[in-house]
């Protein structure tokens, strides 16, 4: 029998310990692109947008990195078209959520929030719906897709916590999470690969019985118009745009970019790998995300007030 793992302590329940360890300090190389990267936003408010790549140390895998495995996400017309494919999904979610609901903030949301502590930042749009971010102590946090710490009902529009229906899963299915342990990788949304999932129960909204869906966007849908909103009042705000693992694969990630560069602010882009918005950005820099902000997060001079934004910056 498997043993229980003790609840956690976090702004959300996510975190059973601190902060993973700090990341390692850069090469000589990576220190001279991040010196270009201070010069670029020193003395500006910057806007953050994070995505996957800043949870990878915190233990869950990103979905385009290097060594991520092919995925084919669920779109939302599949799951609230198809029974049968929800079936499916929710199986994979309750034993994903079973595996990154313990994840813990690295040294990099760490250091997102010393920079957010020091009036650098005029908020942290995330891709990530983890909730590190909040779990490690950042406050203006846009959660851009939604967060998979709750549920929400399609029918009545009743909101629940996602360890609540968890418990309902358990009850529904016993025995299930044990007999399907270790059977594959987990996606960022806690979408687990298993394939036993023919006899998994699902659970309907407690109040009306309708359609429960996680509360996080889906492929084919669109972002809450407020979330939209706010995500772009962050970059108006700021005087340059900085982002931290994401390599802007959809279009709700990139806008920002092309929304800072069209502003002729300038743009920053900190990701392994290639990203769609390489040729927006002034400085590109292929590194791991943790140790990048940490370096920012130490090295980066305090703003000052600023009267109109400079133009784009190139080398």
């Amino acid at each position: 029998m498997t043993q229980p793992v003790p609840p956690g302590t976090g702004l959300t329940g996510f975190v059973t310990r601190e902060a993973a360890d700090a990341s390692a300090d850069p090469s000589d190389a990576e220190r001279r692109r991040l010196d270009r990267a201070v010069e670029l936003l020193a003395g500006r408010k910057v806007a953050l947008l994070t995505g996957a790549g800043l949870s990878t140390d915190s233990g869950i895998p990103d979905y385009r990195g290097p060594d991520a495995p092919p995925r084919n996400p669920m779109t939302y017309q599949q799951f609230v078209g198809d029974p049968v494919l929800r079936q499916r999904y929710w199986a994979r979610n309750h034993v994903g959520w079973h595996h990154l609901r313990h994840a813990v903030p690295n040294a990099g949301h760490e250091a997102v929030v010393h920079l957010e502590e020091r009036g650098l930042l005029t908020g942290v749009i995330t891709q990530n719906v983890d909730r590190l971010h909040s779990d490690a102590g950042s406050i203006r946090v846009i959660d851009l897709h939604g967060r998979f710490d709750r549920v929400l009902c399609l029918s009545c529009g009743a909101v629940y916590t996602r360890e609540g229906i968890a418990r309902l899963l358990e009850k529904l299915n016993p025995g299930f999470l044990e007999r399907v342990a270790g059977d594959g990788d987990i996606a960022p949304d806690a979408d687990a690969e298993i394939t036993d999932t023919a006899d998994f129960t699902v659970a309907d909204c407690p109040v009306c019985e309708g359609m429960l869906k996680p509360d996080f966007v889906y492929f084919g849908e669109n972002v809450p118009k407020e979330r939209v909103r706010l995500a772009y009042a962050a970059v108006d705000d700021a005087g340059a745009l900085l982002v931290a693992g994401s390599s802007l694969t959809v279009m709700s990630g990139l806008r920002f970019v092309r929304h800072a560069a069209k502003e002729g602010k300038p743009v920053v882009i900190i990701n392994r790998g290639q990203t769609r918005g390489d040729d927006l950005a002034d400085l590109k820099i292929d590194m791991g995300v943790g140790t990048a902000l940490q370096y920012l997060a130490r090295t980066l001079p305090d703003p000052f007030p600023q009267h109109g934004h400079a133009g784009r910056h190139r080398d």
